[in-house]
């Protein structure tokens, strides 16, 4: 991953260490002429930008189009149409001036206040892409021209078309650096700013950055190709991935994370989570199996008094429900035998059944308010006849199937709930979280509706079977 800080001191000493090759010298030095009779030109754009240094300007000026200023400085092509290629559909412009403060816009250039040689070669960089490194070649973009890049001193390479490197051939334009160096000979009014910005204070391209690596990472979980390097630095690799996005999604083919494509990436990531093939969940269905046999009628292992203690936080998951399946255990068992009558309405007091209630009330707490009403008309008459008898059964296999039982850490092979949720954990990772809210409405709707039932003496009897 490319980091300005793991590479700034890589910057400065190339600086410091460069050369103008002797057969390049005069090359350089009318460059460096051609940069400073635009000078006024770039001067414009500085103050209309807020500080982008004019001569920051007249060296992308140089690589993207030869100095010609009838040309955009975003990709080189004309002022006077609308651009065809990255950045797409700017323009057209009225003067060299304005298509050059959109271009810098776009790059996350105004605003910053760091000038340092360092820096700059980085944006420098950036502008072009870092494909270069990816192949351990110096980037001529930089260096074209000096001891920094190509024979004898340096690995020769340039890439010929997108995509396509070849490490025998040298580039024979000049690098940005190689301007700037003949620029400051010829000009000793440049000065490079190396002093540290202000504390407190964030360059452009830093605070894009956490929403660039988000882009990068939904884009490669959409399938972009060649996946690209999630560094939160929108290069030019990064731009064409945007680029083919917008093709197949019917959105403005620009290549510019606006904010339009920005929502339809996020989209289209979250709706391919939602839809990835899951794991195996037999596992899962296996101890769900074992936990229906608790509210299942019938003979059943005696097991202690159960005190109801004020209800935990939400945010204990495996504890509220521990405690709620041993409470459903108790409704099914006559007090004091640890057995259950077939057909004997459940003797579960009156006051148990309102702390269960308060209980699962925790679970499904909004701003201190229970979301359920009454138990048998909380979703209404309706949708409970449509799902009765089922509600228990689809909310519990929902809710544990979620973000809320995803984010428990336990061992797959505990025992008890903690075993059911680890086994979960396991098998099944990425949960969303958008249907936990349903499921476990569903759960406790069903489980408060048998309760209910038992309370009232109302259950059906056990089915038979044969």
């Amino acid at each position: 991953m490319v980091s300005f800080e793991n590479i700034k001191a890589e910057y400065e000493r190339n600086w410091s260490n460069m050369r103008i090759r002797p057969a390049r010298a005069e090359v350089a030095n009318e460059a460096a002429r051609k940069a400073l009779r635009g000078k006024d030109i770039y001067k414009q754009i500085e103050e209309r930008t807020g500080g982008v240094k004019w001569y920051f300007i007249a060296l992308l000026h140089s690589r993207e189009s030869d100095f010609d200023f009838d040309t955009y400085l975003g990709n080189g092509q004309s002022l006077h149409r609308v651009t065809t290629i990255v950045p797409k559909g700017r323009g057209p412009f009225a003067s060299f001036v304005d298509g050059a403060v959109d271009a810098l816009q776009l790059e996350g250039f105004i605003g910053a206040r760091d000038w340092g040689i360092a820096k700059m070669l980085f944006r420098l960089e950036k502008f072009n892409g870092f494909g270069y490194r990816g192949r351990s070649v110096n980037s001529p973009y930089l260096w074209g021209g000096s001891n920094i890049y190509g024979p004898p001193e340096q690995r020769p390479g340039k890439f010929v078309a997108d995509g396509v490197f070849d490490p025998n051939k040298v580039d024979p334009q000049l690098g940005a650096a190689v301007i700037l160096q003949a620029m400051m000979a010829l000009d000793p009014s440049i000065t490079l700013d190396d002093t540290p910005s202000s504390p407190g204070h964030i360059e452009p391209e830093e605070s894009l950055a956490p929403m660039a690596l988000l882009m990068q990472q939904s884009l490669n979980k959409l399938g972009a190709n060649p996946p690209l390097v999630e560094d939160g630095i929108v290069g030019p690799m990064t731009k064409a991935a945007v680029l083919q996005f917008q093709v197949q999604h019917g959105l403005s083919d620009t290549g510019i994370l606006d904010n339009a494509t920005t929502a339809a990436i996020t989209r289209a990531a979250q709706q391919s989570t939602t839809a990835a093939t899951q794991a195996d969940l037999s596992p899962v269905l296996r101890r769900l199996e074992d936990l229906v046999t608790l509210l299942q009628p019938g003979p059943r292992l005696p097991t202690p008094p159960v005190t109801l203690a004020p209800a935990p936080a939400p945010s204990d998951p495996i504890n509220l429900l521990e405690r709620l399946m041993m409470f459903v255990n108790r409704t099914g068992t006559v007090a004091g035998t640890g057995t259950t009558q077939p057909g004997a309405p459940s003797t579960a007091p009156v006051d148990q059944l309102k702390q269960v209630i308060d209980l699962l009330s925790a679970l499904l707490n909004k701003d201190g308010k229970p979301v359920l009403g009454q138990v048998n008309g909380a979703l209404g008459e309706t949708i409970g006849k449509l799902l009765d008898g089922k509600k228990t059964a689809i909310g519990l296999g929902g809710s544990v199937l979620t973000a809320l039982l995803s984010s428990v850490t336990a061992s797959p092979n505990a025992g008890g709930i903690a075993g059911l949720l680890g086994t979960i954990v396991s098998a099944v990772p990425g949960l969303g979280q958008f249907a936990m809210p349903i499921s476990l409405a569903l759960t406790a709707w069903g489980m408060l509706g048998k309760l209910e039932k038992w309370a009232q003496g109302t259950a059906p009897p056990p089915k038979r079977t044969t």
